[in-house]
């Protein structure tokens, strides 16, 4: 059964996952998942019939996620994974169904980076449209996280993140237009990290 579920899924995201089972995406066909690296979260999207397309800023990721394409879909386009910034993005206005942003968001450098980035997501996604996407907050360990300067934290487990909490991200999602097709949820790592689920549909048909 296990290596059932690694054939059809990958090594997914658990709450992406989660919302694949929630039936949520079955309607998406085009989607874009922004900072692919080795394409861990498109496996059964490429599986399934859907057009997908990816972008990193590593050149030797987005090789490994172009050899897993062909493997597992063959008459996919190469050319469908690109190298570049997720604020600078070569898609048109409302391109995509479905925006898949995990562990990518949080690597800003400062407010104004995230905002580039996140508005840039927003803009090639179809009203309609869903953005997913996990990134580091400071949502249950505010005591144990230390300011850095521009919005970055020194986490306990060592590492430097661009942090937010449920009041940015609420804010981001009124400001967008959108709304939570999920509750925001965070999972909490013995105290060292955090990681917040974001789940938005952007407004319009």
């Amino acid at each position: 059964m296990q290596n059932n579920l690694q054939q059809l899924y990958g090594n997914i995201d658990i709450y992406l996952f989660d919302q694949l089972l929630k039936g949520r995406f079955d309607d998406c066909h085009k989607v874009l998942d922004v900072g692919c690296g080795g394409g861990r979260n498109i496996v059964y999207f490429l599986q399934n019939g859907y057009e997908v397309y990816g972008i990193d800023p590593n050149p030797d990721a987005l090789v490994d996620a172009q050899a897993l394409s062909a493997m597992l879909a063959p008459n996919h386009p190469a050319g469908n994974f690109t190298c570049c910034p997720a604020e600078d993005m070569p898609f048109a206005d409302a391109a995509f169904d479905l925006v898949i942003c995990s562990a990518v968001l949080h690597f800003a450098q400062d407010s104004n980076q995230f905002d580039a980035m996140l508005r840039s997501m927003w803009r090639v996604l179809k009203p309609g449209g869903y953005l997913f996407a996990r990134l580091a907050s400071d949502i249950g360990i505010e005591v144990l996280v230390t300011p850095l300067g521009n919005s970055r934290y020194l986490l306990p487990d060592g590492s430097e993140r661009f942090l937010v909490n449920e009041q940015i991200l609420l804010e981001y999602t009124h400001l967008l237009g959108g709304a939570l097709f999920e509750p925001i949820k965070t999972t909490n790592v013995q105290n060292l990290r955090c990681m917040t689920t974001w789940c938005v549909r952007k407004n319009g048909v």
